[in-house]
């Protein structure tokens, strides 16, 4: 592997007519890893940079998967007794037939089965984010999604995703090799981070997509953290 270059290699998840059982199996373990290895903390850590004490938030995640980062948010919110909304957005029905079973989210949430680019929200997020998902885009695709994250928030979006790294894809694959039951993950999890991105990328696309400032963080395990207050952006 040439960690100096993206991979290009699609994930398997990008793939379709895969059986729900599959997708299923490949939402659980994703929560697991999200939750034991970080990935849930740093979500909240990008939602803390954006929220100033409201009393409601609407929160919207784009490529929502199983819906495990906001049912992450909604136990946040529930503790510091902000009233939540929160929309997920994916365009696999069975990600969001998954999500759509969240305990934590069932009185709180709207799902919805699209393209996110073909939303149109009639009452706008306070904050958008995405997870996990940005790595699966082409950098020209990606200028845009930054755009459209950035024109539909109120406050300002933020990501979490994959910083990529020797020591990541060598760590993830030998863990999902031993323990994973999921071939999607087995797959999948090491192309992640060989698709993820560096810093000075990340700042070449924030630039590209003409956001002017916005704070990027690494963050345990193998991840970067961006930020982009509407106030600050372009």
């Amino acid at each position: 592997m040439n960690f100096k270059q993206r991979s290009l290699e699609k994930e398997l998840l990008d793939g379709e007519g895969i059986p729900y059982d599959a997708i299923r199996e490949n939402m659980v373990e994703l929560e697991f890893i999200n939750r034991y290895l970080g990935g849930h903390q740093i979500t909240i850590s990008g939602l803390k940079k954006l929220y100033s004490n409201q009393t409601t938030l609407h929160v919207c995640e784009i490529g929502c998967g199983g819906g495990d980062n906001l049912a992450a948010i909604a136990r946040w919110c529930g503790q510091k007794k902000i009233s939540l909304q929160v929309t997920g957005i994916d365009w696999k029905d069975s990600c969001i037939w998954v999500a759509e079973n969240k305990v934590w989210l069932n009185q709180k949430a709207t799902w919805i089965c699209s393209d996110y680019r073909h939303v149109v929200f009639a009452d706008p997020p306070d904050i958008i984010f995405s997870s996990l998902f940005c790595h699966h885009f082409r950098e020209e695709d990606l200028v845009a999604q930054l755009r459209w994250m950035h024109k539909h928030s109120r406050v300002g979006f933020f990501i979490n995703d994959l910083h990529r790294h020797w020591l990541a894809y060598f760590s993830i694959k030998t863990l999902t090799a031993l323990f994973s039951k999921s071939y999607l993950v087995k797959n999948d999890a090491p192309l992640s981070v060989a698709r993820g991105f560096l810093k000075p990328e990340w700042e070449a696309l924030l630039q590209q997509a003409g956001i002017r400032k916005a704070s990027i963080q690494w963050k345990w395990a193998f991840r970067h953290l961006i930020t982009a207050p509407k106030s600050l952006g372009a």
